[in-house]
């Protein structure tokens, strides 16, 4: 159930202080490990993921603050969901730890136009994530059955059941490629097989919780990819 209504300035000073912390953390994570400020793939990253943010942040404050204020909650209450998280915290640290390392010791060399086919498709990843929260403005960060909530089953949902984490798939599984990094692959490469162990438990919270998400899982029959699983 949702918390009393946030007001939009009682969100600015959070989201803002959350999204420099973002930039500042993600920037030490990516050139300490390099030794370098040279890293042009790393700048072109960060980027890629701040600026699209800033403006879908912006929109969400203006337009649905309440939707704004679920993106930002972070406190789980599941403990197979915390487990997930922490996992695929470990991951996200080693996608982002290795590209640097990659980078100072030459480890491996990805070519320049495929660092930027993987910026490219990290845009189309954002822009599903858009997608998905403009057809569903109860996508919290937490799993959580919210007041009034009904199951939506148009856009993205028309084809997977979680969208949402498919974007985050496509977005984190290309960062290794978009920093430079075959390295880094390794991990990333494990990040579906954690979302895949959260996606099970949330469907078991929202089959029991959701009234019509039996009906909807009968009708999409894919959780995370289309036609795979």
């Amino acid at each position: 159930m949702d918390p009393q209504p946030t007001s939009r300035m009682a969100l600015v000073l959070p989201a803002l202080a959350r999204f420099v912390a973002g930039i500042i953390l993600i920037g030490c994570m990516l050139f300490l490990p390099a030794g370098t400020l040279r890293f042009w793939e790393a700048w072109l990253y960060i980027a890629l993921l701040f600026v699209p943010l800033a403006v879908v942040g912006l929109v969400l404050l203006i337009k649905d603050p309440q939707l704004l204020e679920r993106r930002m909650r972070m406190r789980e209450r599941q403990t197979p969901q915390k487990k997930a998280i922490a996992a695929s915290s470990l991951l996200l640290l080693a996608v982002y730890f290795v590209p640097g390392l990659d980078r100072r010791y030459a480890w491996s060399t990805v070519p320049p136009a495929l660092v930027l086919v993987a910026d490219i498709l990290i845009l189309l990843g954002y822009l599903l994530f858009v997608l998905t929260i403009r057809e569903n403005r109860y996508a919290s960060r937490v799993v959580e059955i919210q007041e009034d909530q009904v199951v939506v089953t148009t856009g993205p949902y028309a084809l997977v059941r979680h969208p949402m984490y498919l974007a985050v798939c496509i977005i984190f599984g290309l960062t290794p490629l978009a920093l430079g990094s075959y390295w880094a692959l390794l991990p990333a490469m494990l990040l579906p097989a954690v979302l895949a162990s959260r996606i099970g438990n949330e469907e078991q919270l929202l089959r029991q919780n959701l009234a019509g998400y039996q009906e909807y899982c009968r009708k999409v029959k894919y959780r995370l990819l289309p036609f795979v699983w």
